[in-house]
């Protein structure tokens, strides 16, 4: 039987999954994960920046594949591929990459390319993004979205946007490698995450973009997501030439796709950012134009669907964020302790303080619709400044952040009926659990195999 390959390019992983035929349905056969270790100095963009050395990307991608049992990767017929979205990376037309021979047979390894600039890229001030053209669009534009990268470049260094004809995200970039395409294909969902996309009518606002002399010929062809995009034209690490590949798709869509069977069921995902998720009715079209202060976003779906998204940028990375000040901390007194050893030592304090009056906003990151808003804690006593109170606010602050983008209210009156928990802060942290359940009136339900590589698979 033939087998569907999932690739997902993460921010921090990247994850492939086999995906087979069964009698219930696809089952995920085998997958396989590797940290990328690709983030790298911005050197344009300066400490604002947040790049990501693309060789390093496909390497951990072929790392990857090469782990995944040979006889399956022989059976491989379709390919789907997810990634991080709203990010852009720019090569050379004919010069992205070049095939090498490796162990498990051909792989490509990136040759004239770029740094991808990703989602987490500050380098658009307010007042930069304020000085842009208004887009025709549903979605306000922010900082790390493409096409406000490009207008970035225009400005501060229009000699780098010279050396490529060509970008799209990390995951278009691997689409149009595997299957040589001349011109960059991308799917409304990644056209949407750039800025300057009317999905109603599913085109780039070229007009707008043309008369403030933004590079048109460097944005893809855009097509509809579960379309295909080409057949490698190559032996890809085993997988036979001719293989189908699917157009490019937002990892968000493809996580949600993965576990959403019922459009009765929101979904939570707390990874490094953190997404709360519903389905809008079919027939729904987001309003023609956004409203910057709203905390809710519409993202395209599949089928012309669209999905409601509390999109916030605070998730595990605030966990993160705080176990390495406490490194530091530790550190600077002349200690040494693991970060892991931290994190573990933290979660079991916290379970042992069942409450906390202790109040932490953490948004250390900001949030899109009030990127000027940081962090802050109030209702500091002394009963509650152990290590324990603290993890235990901060691990409620996450979920309450989230939970006052897409209030309980909303929820209830577009009928959830329960809620579908994923992603790996959740999934590794009792605590951030606990609030959830706390929090949300509705049963909650946590889902292991939630991934943006399996979804991608399950599309095609």
């Amino acid at each position: 039987p033939a087998c569907v390959l999932g690739i997902d390019l993460g921010t921090t992983s990247v994850k492939a999954a086999l995906l087979v035929g069964a009698e219930r349905g696809q089952v995920v056969a085998e997958s396989c994960s590797r940290e990328t270790q690709a983030h790298t100095s911005s050197l344009e963009a300066g400490p604002q920046g947040m790049e990501q050395n693309v060789r390093r990307i496909i390497r951990a991608l072929n790392e990857c594949l090469a782990a995944l049992p040979q006889q399956q990767l022989q059976r491989v017929s379709h390919i789907g591929i997810s990634g991080q979205m709203h990010g852009i990376v720019f090569w050379k037309k004919d010069k992205g990459c070049k095939w090498t021979e490796c162990g498990t047979g051909p792989a490509f390894e990136p040759e004239e390319v770029s740094h991808l600039i990703t989602w987490q890229d500050g380098r658009c001030s307010p007042t930069f993004l304020s000085s842009l053209p208004l887009p025709q669009s549903h979605t306000s534009l922010a900082t790390g979205f493409g096409c406000a990268t490009v207008y970035w470049y225009l400005k501060e260094s229009p000699d780098f946007l010279k050396s490529y004809n060509a970008a799209g995200t990390i995951h278009d970039y691997v689409v149009a490698m595997l299957c040589d395409l001349k011109k960059p294909l991308m799917s409304v969902q990644n056209a949407a995450s750039w800025g300057y996309f009317n999905s109603r009518n599913k085109s780039w606002n070229t007009d707008i973009l043309k008369k403030s002399g933004f590079p048109v010929h460097l944005l893809p062809e855009v097509g509809d997501p579960g379309s295909i995009a080409g057949r490698t034209i190559c032996a890809w690490h085993g997988i036979p030439k001719g293989a189908i590949v699917g157009i490019a798709l937002g990892d968000f869509q493809c996580s949600v796709y993965s576990c959403l069977t019922e459009r009765t069921d929101a979904v939570l995902n707390i990874s490094t950012s953190a997404q709360l998720t519903i389905s809008m009715p079919p027939g729904f079209q987001p309003p023609e134009t956004p409203d910057p202060s709203s905390a809710v976003t519409y993202f395209p779906y599949f089928n012309g669907d669209y999905l409601a998204v509390a999109a916030s940028l605070n998730g595990g990375n605030v966990l993160a964020t705080f176990v390495d000040m406490v490194a530091r901390w530790t550190e600077e007194l002349g200690l040494q302790v693991q970060e892991s050893a931290i994190y573990t030592k933290i979660i079991k304090a916290a379970l042992a303080q069942n409450d906390s009056k202790l109040s932490v906003h953490p948004t250390i990151f900001g949030e899109r619709h009030v990127p000027e808003q940081l962090a802050s804690v109030s209702n500091i006593a002394v009963s509650d400044l152990s290590l324990g109170h603290v993890t235990r606010a901060l691990c409620r602050g996450i979920v309450e952040n989230l939970c006052s983008m897409l209030p309980v209210q909303r929820l209830m009156e577009t009928g959830v009926r329960r809620i579908l928990g994923s992603g790996s802060a959740l999934a590794r942290n009792e605590v951030l659990r606990q609030e959830v359940e706390r929090i949300f009136p509705f049963p909650v339900v946590y889902g292991k195999d939630v991934d943006a590589a399996v979804g991608a698979a399950m599309v095609m």
